[in-house]
């Protein structure tokens, strides 16, 4: 275990490789050391994701899903995707990018740049869009709904699985779905949902995706969810820089530390680890393809 701000230590590779289904390695975090290359100027290199890529799959997280967020990171994730075998990408507009994005006039040209980038054939997802009422104030929900619904057409117009963010306003996500229609595939990124929720999301088809939150203490609503989730519908990630995993919170997350919540998913889930980087795995190739 790594102390605050420190880089913690590889752990112990997994015996069957799996996907990290949502990262961010554009992304530093200046309040800890960063995990793997510090990169220049604060920001990600392509050597960078090249020791990243490299890290994870000595541990055997041997493929990720990059996810850009905002023009700048969704270009980012175009870039990198064109020049790492291991690496797909999802592109959208978060929904705390976009009240700022409307309030500059800027929302539909950001649309249109978005609808161009997840073209590419490497990128195989529209996300994360959804919803968020943490950061976003009721000003804000408006703009941001229209915003997921866009989102949503998108994902069904291009054939490509969508990713949520849900950060309180899980009725609303929900209810937003229903109205329009889902996407094929549909995953709920970090999955935060109680077992009610989780319930719902399984019998509408969608995937769930745990992160580091499902290792903390204080989740045991969230182990409660995964422990009822079908093995078919579960995905694995990290969210890097952040939600890192128990047993090293306070540092920078990366995909190398995945390991770490596979195997909380699989004791939680009742199953041997080997069972659960199998679901994992092949889960992720049904849902984005062939890397």
């Amino acid at each position: 275990m790594a102390g605050r701000g420190e880089i913690p230590d590889r752990p112990d590779p997994l015996p069957i490789a799996v996907v990290d289904n949502h990262t961010h390695l554009d992304v530093r975090r200046h309040d800890v050391a960063d995990a793997i290359a510090p990169g220049v100027d604060g920001e990600r290199t392509t050597a960078d994701v090249a020791a990243a890529l490299a890290a994870a799959a000595a541990v055997g997280v041997d493929r990720v899903v990059q996810v850009g967020c905002d023009l700048e990171s969704a270009r980012f994730t175009v870039e990198q995707v064109e020049r790492h075998p291991a690496m797909l990408g999802a592109v959208a507009l978060h929904p705390n990018e976009v009240p700022a994005l409307a309030a500059a006039g800027r929302l539909q040209e950001a649309w249109d740049e978005i609808e161009q980038l997840v073209a590419h054939p490497r990128v195989r997802a529209v996300g994360e869009s959804g919803l968020d009422h943490f950061r976003t104030g009721p000003e804000g929900h408006a703009v941001q709904e229209e915003s997921f619904r866009w989102h949503i057409d998108l994902a069904k117009r291009t054939g490509k699985a969508l990713q949520i963010h849900d950060r309180d306003s899980h009725a609303d996500v929900l209810r937003i779905l229903a109205d329009e229609g889902a996407p094929e595939t549909t995953v709920l990124h970090c999955f935060s949902g109680d077992v009610a929720m989780a319930r719902e999301c399984i019998e509408r088809g969608y995937l769930l995706s745990f992160a580091g939150t499902v290792t903390f203490n204080s989740a045991g609503d969230l182990r409660e969810a995964l422990a009822i989730s079908p093995l078919e519908q579960v995905l694995a990630e990290t969210d890097a820089p952040y939600l890192t995993p128990t047993p090293e919170r306070g540092s920078a997350n990366a995909p190398y530390l995945l390991p770490h919540t596979v195997r909380v998913m699989a004791r939680t889930r009742g199953v041997d680890v080997p069972t659960m980087c199998r679901a994992v795995s092949d889960n992720a190739a049904r849902v984005y393809g062939p890397w």
